[in-house]
């Protein structure tokens, strides 16, 4: 697992208030989503991202504007650390016109063509291919940007991520695979469904390099995306970062 960095060095008052007041926000959202959805005013699905904040957060703080996102269903944290407006996300949450997809999209299909954020996806993994197809369109137009493809340890095991992985790293795709490893794939223990718990070796097969980060420590996870979107705006290729994370509500509200 990556170092954690000393939280005193080359980080000003200023900047981890800035992380604070961006993962509290998410803390607080996620609570009312889920009070929300035990009053019935919001219906479906909702998978909340309690305990996971510090990933996003400090994903966000290794960003530049044009870098791309991409998601599982567990996206309200990802929707407001990009700068998505909590109102519109809460909007679509409880089927309202005034939210991101019209009310019609609900928890795990909103969408953001001024944010750079591509979803919110329902279906286990099929983000993924659509991660390195974002990252390709990027290295097709000549572009630095990256694309942050996130995925849980669950849909680490789905066949196209590795599919993926082979395409990617052929291609020198700009892509940073998270791995928001959260210990559960819905009620069912890692340990019970995946041999090999070193998720982000998986890659050193088709040659990608990768780490585990404490993503718990937004500090930790900031550095170690630093590292990762640096590699790949220097055109070696996709990257992966294995956030060992814990989420402290079930799988889903519903």
């Amino acid at each position: 697992m990556a170092k954690k960095p000393d939280a005193t060095s080359n980080v000003s008052k200023e900047e981890l208030l800035k992380y604070y007041r961006e993962m509290l926000l998410i803390r607080r959202f996620e609570e009312k989503a889920g009070q929300l959805y035990g009053m019935g005013l919001i219906g479906g699905f909702c998978h909340l991202y309690i305990g996971q904040e510090a990933v996003v957060v400090g994903l966000e703080a290794a960003a530049k504007e044009g870098d791309k996102r991409i998601t599982s269903y567990r996206d309200h944290g990802h929707m407001l650390a990009c700068g998505m407006d909590p109102k519109g996300v809460m909007a679509e949450l409880t089927g309202r016109s005034g939210g991101y997809s019209k009310g019609k999209g609900g928890s795990m299909h909103m969408f953001s063509k001024e944010k750079h954020f591509y979803g919110g996806h329902g279906i286990v993994a099929a983000q993924v291919p659509l991660g390195a197809g974002l990252a390709f369109a990027d290295k097709y137009l000549g572009n630095d940007n990256v694309t942050f493809t996130y995925f849980g340890d669950g849909a680490a095991n789905q066949g196209q991520v590795y599919e993926t992985y082979n395409m990617a790293e052929l291609w020198d795709l700009p892509v940073v695979f998270v791995i928001e490893n959260n210990q559960y794939a819905m009620g069912t223990s890692m340990k019970r469904s995946t041999k090999s718990t070193t998720l982000y070796g998986r890659g050193l097969a088709y040659g990608i390099p990768g780490e585990q980060v404490d993503g718990m420590d937004v500090l930790a996870v900031k550095a170690a995306g630093t590292k990762a979107v640096e590699h790949c705006r220097a055109g070696k290729g996709p990257y992966i970062l294995e956030m060992m994370t814990y989420r402290y509500r079930g799988h889903s509200m519903s």
